[in-house]
């Protein structure tokens, strides 16, 4: 007898359990080879990014009549002027912070005798203590932080491969419509999913670029008010946590704090959290969520994960770019695959969930005795017609009844 024909048969080719598995372990592969590269790879996904925040400028450029090299020219070059200058700022406030921690040695190690006898007194050893104490000399924290950015050496090496990512991708882009055109004919759902990665990602570094500036020039102002040393380091700390989705504020506020614990004391550390902690609060937890969350349509819990597994993969530049990492893997693996669309909801995107959120929310206040002005019939009406229950009789009103 032979096998029945296995065309008309709807389980899949593998079990399910097995398919899971196996798409798992390549995630895990994916993330050990990214973290093993990543001195490479960083470095090309921001120019990657940056090439497409520009993209529009050049193609504005190119409206207005000028030609495509002066325009492809002069984006790259603001690109990397504006990198430049950040890179500057960031290397002489380091400096400014490497000269004006020996200063305040003896507090620091006020600090840290204080904190090493607490730590003994709630049941840690003497040893565990002491190498809390040995935190607190300014050539360990300087250290720590040299480790987190890197060398001189890597900086330039970094720089120097935006630059050439800069230029080259410059070049490749102005072919960029031509191509999406070519791939419209095969594959247009993959045109269509790439046109909303570079929208979303491009909303997402603007709206996320003028909030964090207004929050570094707000902080730097208030620090400046306050008198606590390094306002200018501490101010552009702000701005790039802004990128941090969820946690940057609470990485932001540490230094303020120990720096204005050492110079003001208790009241400029309360000073600051309520201050600083407040605007910054209501930026980064009700502002930015706000314009940002529609822009990329990424769930809150998604957007925490997605800034943790970055950070362990690319390090602490991974978690600044986790939100457009994210979303680039979305858009490969869900946006460009149609059958997949049904996963978006899962991500964060709502626009298929308002309506349902929203008859949710009538059926609560229905069985609240609430509906909603001017909504559809209440769930009670409609619980009580199933029931058989008669509505209540209309009040006389001495007409005849009808025949």
């Amino acid at each position: 007898m032979e096998p029945a024909s296995t065309e008309s048969d709807p389980r899949p080719a593998l079990p399910r359990t097995l398919v899971i598995l196996l798409a798992l372990a390549g995630a895990t592969i994916a993330a050990f080879g990214l973290g093993a590269i990543q001195g490479i790879f960083t470095p090309v996904f921001l120019a990657f990014v940056l090439t497409l925040c520009v993209h529009p400028l050049r193609r504005w450029m190119q409206g207005r009549g000028i030609s495509r090299g002066i325009a492809t020219g002069t984006t790259i070059a603001a690109v990397f002027g504006l990198l430049t200058a950040f890179a500057a700022v960031l290397i002489a406030s380091l400096a400014q912070f490497s000269a004006l921690l020996p200063q305040y040695a003896p507090e620091l190690a006020q600090l840290g005798a204080r904190i090493s006898a607490l730590l003994e007194s709630v049941g840690f050893g003497p040893e565990q203590a002491q190498e809390v104490l040995n935190g607190f000399t300014p050539g360990r924290i300087i250290g720590f932080l040299g480790g987190l950015l890197g060398n001189m050496a890597s900086l330039l090496t970094t720089l120097v491969i935006i630059l050439t990512m800069l230029i080259l991708m410059a070049i490749d882009g102005s072919r960029t419509p031509a191509l999406l055109i070519h791939l419209n004919y095969h594959r247009p759902a993959l045109v269509t999913a790439l046109n909303g990665f570079g929208t979303a990602v491009r909303r997402y570094m603007v709206a996320t670029t003028v909030l964090g500036i207004a929050q570094g020039l707000f902080n730097w102002l208030l620090l400046v008010i306050l008198q606590v040393p390094g306002a200018l380091l501490w101010g552009l700390l702000s701005f790039i946590c802004s990128f941090i989705p969820n946690i940057g504020y609470f990485i932001a506020i540490i230094p303020p704090l120990f720096f204005g614990f050492l110079t003001g004391g208790w009241p400029t550390v309360i000073t600051i959290i309520i201050i600083y902690g407040g605007i910054n609060s209501i930026i980064q937890s009700i502002i930015q969520p706000r314009y940002v969350g529609n822009a990329v349509s990424l769930s809150e819990t998604l957007t925490f994960a997605s800034v943790l597994f970055w950070a362990v993969v690319l390090g602490p530049v991974g978690a600044i770019l986790a939100v457009p990492l994210t979303l680039l893997f979305r858009t490969i693996l869900i946006d460009s695959d149609p059958s997949l669309s049904w996963w978006r909801p899962l991500t964060g995107d709502q626009t298929d969930l308002k309506q349902l959120i929203k008859d949710e929310d009538d059926a609560i206040r229905a069985r609240r005795g609430r509906p909603r002005p001017g909504g559809p019939v209440s769930a009670v009406r409609a619980r009580r017609v199933r029931r058989g229950r008669p509505k209540p009789a209309r009040p006389d009103t001495g007409s005849a009844p009808k025949a």
